[in-house]
């Protein structure tokens, strides 16, 4: 990513001039753009897996046909609940997601029960898919959080570290208005969503080889809510608290603590020397 040099000689990394881009006579919105490419790469992502499995890969593009708009939904609807107060007033704005508001908590919660919905209804093998989109979703994340660089929301505190980001002066916090840079948190997450996916496939099945099919899709959940836990404390700008403390933050611990449960829960033991594996679900491999 291009540095760009300040008036004082530091390094930032420079927010688009524009949220928008231009296709002759259509303007598209960078924000779902992006997020359109990471349900595809989550998609392409989902099938291989879903295919290394033995499964038939018709299969994934009929549960996205039904999985992407439902996230879409509930991802804004957590949003709006949430942050109901900014509103209220002006109720048409619920629906101009295009300039940002989807929370990944809602995504995930009414995709992953339209998803599971969908494959008991067609007789598909519910754990195998869970593995199988497990790394597809941070993969999509990372490429969608570049949506927030576009819109220049959701940044952090002021900063004035090498890679800094910089942001308009209409676009700060009140408070904010002296200052120039902020921590790059779309990008922070955007870095800790790469290294999870990739911790998922390569890293999970080989330091746990024992854990249950299905129970990927707690490791992703787990992996996410660390980083979103720590980026979510450094953010600056406004949302609803409870304690003290935001919402996401609440939600972070939580979901970390439910998720962990989950995967603690979902290892096998290790056969005894000598002792016969006997072939099941719980030691499939998506």
């Amino acid at each position: 990513m291009l540095l760009l040099y300040n008036a004082g000689l530091i390094a930032s990394i420079p927010s688009p001039s524009d949220n928008s881009l231009q296709l002759g006579p259509l303007e598209l919105r960078a924000y779902g753009v992006l997020i359109a490419i990471g349900a595809l790469v989550a998609v392409w992502l989902t099938t291989r897996r879903w295919e290394q499995g033995g499964g038939d890969p018709e299969a994934i593009q009929k549960i996205a046909m039904w999985v992407i708009p439902a996230g879409v939904i509930g991802a804004r609807l957590y949003h709006v609940i949430t942050d109901f107060d900014r509103f209220r007033g002006d109720y048409i704005e619920v629906l101009y997601i295009w300039k940002g508001g989807l929370g990944i908590w809602g995504a995930v919660a009414l995709g992953t029960l339209v998803g599971v919905w969908i494959a008991r209804r067609e007789g598909y093998e519910v754990p195998t898919l869970l593995d199988s989109v497990a790394p597809a979703l941070p993969l999509a994340q990372a490429i969608g959080r570049f949506g927030n660089w576009f819109n220049q929301e959701l940044f952090g505190e002021p900063t004035d570290l090498p890679w800094g980001l910089k942001i308009d002066a209409n676009q700060r916090p009140d408070e904010y208005l002296d200052v120039a840079t902020f921590h790059p948190t779309f990008l922070y997450e955007s870095l800790w969503n790469l290294v999870l996916a990739a911790v998922i496939i390569w890293v999970v099945p080989r330091v746990m080889p024992n854990l249950m099919a299905g129970r990927l899709f707690a490791v992703y959940v787990a992996g996410y809510t660390i980083g979103r836990l720590w980026i979510e404390l450094m953010r600056v700008d406004h949302a609803t608290t409870i304690f003290g403390a935001r919402v996401n933050v609440w939600m972070s611990i939580l979901v970390f603590l439910g998720a962990a449960v989950v995967v603690l829960r979902g290892r096998t033991k290790p056969p005894l020397e000598g002792e016969q594996v006997v072939e099941s679900e719980s030691s499939g491999k998506a």
